[in-house]
C-alpha cells in the first residue's frame, strides 16, 4: 500500500494547485481588465494590422520549433532584438495616442482637478451655445465651409500658436465673418476657449485614418485629427453640402440639425459644471450619444 501511494505522489508531483488569495483575485481582475482594454485598443487602430502580422511571425516560428528548422531559428533569434525597436517605431502613433487618451481618463481627473483650482467659469454658457447654433445653420444654408474647434481639459496651444489671435467675444455675426469667402481669416480653423474665440486660421493636424468615406474633405479629415489628439469637440460644416459635423473622442457624427448640435454643446456645458456642485469630484456617465454615420 505504502509503495502505491509513494508512486501516486510521484506521479502526481508535477500536478501543483497554489493557494488563492485575495490578492491573487484581485490581480486576476486587473490583469483581465487590462488585457481586455488593450485588445480593444488594438481592433480600433491600424495597430491591429500589425498585430496580426507579428501573429503570423509568432505561428512560423512555432513551426520552425517543431520541425527543428535550426537555421531559420537563428535568423528569428538574431531578429528579436531588433524587431522590438522596430515595433515601438512602427506603433508610435497609436502608443502615443492611447498614452493621451489615458491622461484624459477621469482616473487622474479626480486627483487633478483643474476647472476651479484656475477659477476659469464654465467652458460654454447658453449665450456662447446659442451664438455657436445661430451662426452654424446660417453657414451651413450659405454652404460656406468652417472649423470650429472648442478646447476642453487639453490645451490647444500648439495649434493656437499657428493661427491670428483674436481674443474676443462669441458672436454670430463675428463667427459668419470670420469665414466668409475671400477674407483673410476663412481658411483654418477657429478655436474656442473659455466662451471665446481664441485664434482663427489656425492648422490642424489630419487623422491618419484610411476608412473614412471618400466624400469628406480636409475640415473633416482635420476635425478628426485633432479629436484624436484632444478632447475637444470640433464642429464641420461642409462647403460642398453645407451639411453640419461634429468631431469628437476620434468620432465623427454628420448630419446634425440645430438641435442635435445643441444637445452635443450642451454636453460640454454640463461636464463643465458638474464638479462644482460637490466639494469632491465623482465620475459621472457622458452625456453624449452618437449618431448614425
Amino acid at each position: 500500500m505504502e509503495k502505491v501511494l509513494t508512486a501516486l505522489r510521484t506521479y502526481f508531483d508535477w500536478f501543483y494547485i497554489p493557494e488563492i488569495t485575495v490578492i491573487d483575485v484581485v490581480e486576476i481582475v486587473i490583469l483581465s481588465y487590462l488585457i481586455y482594454n488593450v485588445m480593444l485598443w488594438f481592433q480600433k487602430t491600424r495597430a491591429w494590422t500589425l498585430f496580426k502580422g507579428i501573429a503570423v511571425i509568432a505561428v512560423f516560428m512555432i513551426v520552425c520549433l517543431i520541425f527543428k528548422l535550426n537555421t531559420m531559428l537563428w535568423i528569428i533569434r538574431n531578429m528579436i532584438s531588433v524587431g522590438i525597436i522596430a515595433v515601438f517605431v512602427l506603433f508610435q502613433p497609436e502608443l502615443r495616442r492611447a498614452l493621451e487618451e489615458l491622461g484624459r481618463r477621469n482616473i487622474l481627473s479626480d486627483v487633478l482637478v483643474r476647472e476651479d483650482k484656475n477659477g476659469k467659469g464654465e467652458r460654454l454658457n447658453d449665450n456662447t451655445i446659442q451664438e455657436l447654433v445661430a451662426a452654424t445653420t446660417d453657414l451651413g444654408k450659405n454652404k460656406t465651409g468652417a472649423l470650429i474647434v472648442v478646447e476642453q481639459d487639453v490645451a490647444l496651444g500648439e495649434y493656437e500658436s499657428t493661427g491670428i489671435s483674436i481674443d474676443a467675444t462669441i458672436s454670430k455675426q463675428l463667427l459668419v465673418n470670420i469665414f466668409e469667402h475671400n477674407t483673410p481669416l476663412h481658411d483654418g480653423a477657429v478655436i474656442i476657449r473659455n466662451n471665446r474665440i481664441l485664434s482663427a486660421t489656425c492648422y490642424l493636424p489630419l487623422t491618419g485614418r484610411t476608412d473614412l468615406n471618400k466624400e469628406l474633405g480636409t475640415r473633416h479629415r482635420a476635425a478628426l485629427g485633432i479629436s484624436e489628439v484632444s478632447d475637444s469637440m470640433t464642429i464641420v460644416v461642409s462647403e460642398e453640402t453645407g451639411t453640419i459635423s461634429i468631431a469628437h473622442t476620434g468620432n465623427l457624427y454628420r448630419n446634425l440639425d440645430p438641435e442635435m448640435l445643441r444637445k452635443h454643446l450642451t454636453s460640454l456645458q454640463v461636464k463643465a459644471i458638474e464638479p462644482r456642485r460637490f466639494k469632491r469630484r465623482k465620475g459621472g456617465k457622458k452625456h453624449e450619444k452618437k449618431t448614425a454615420e
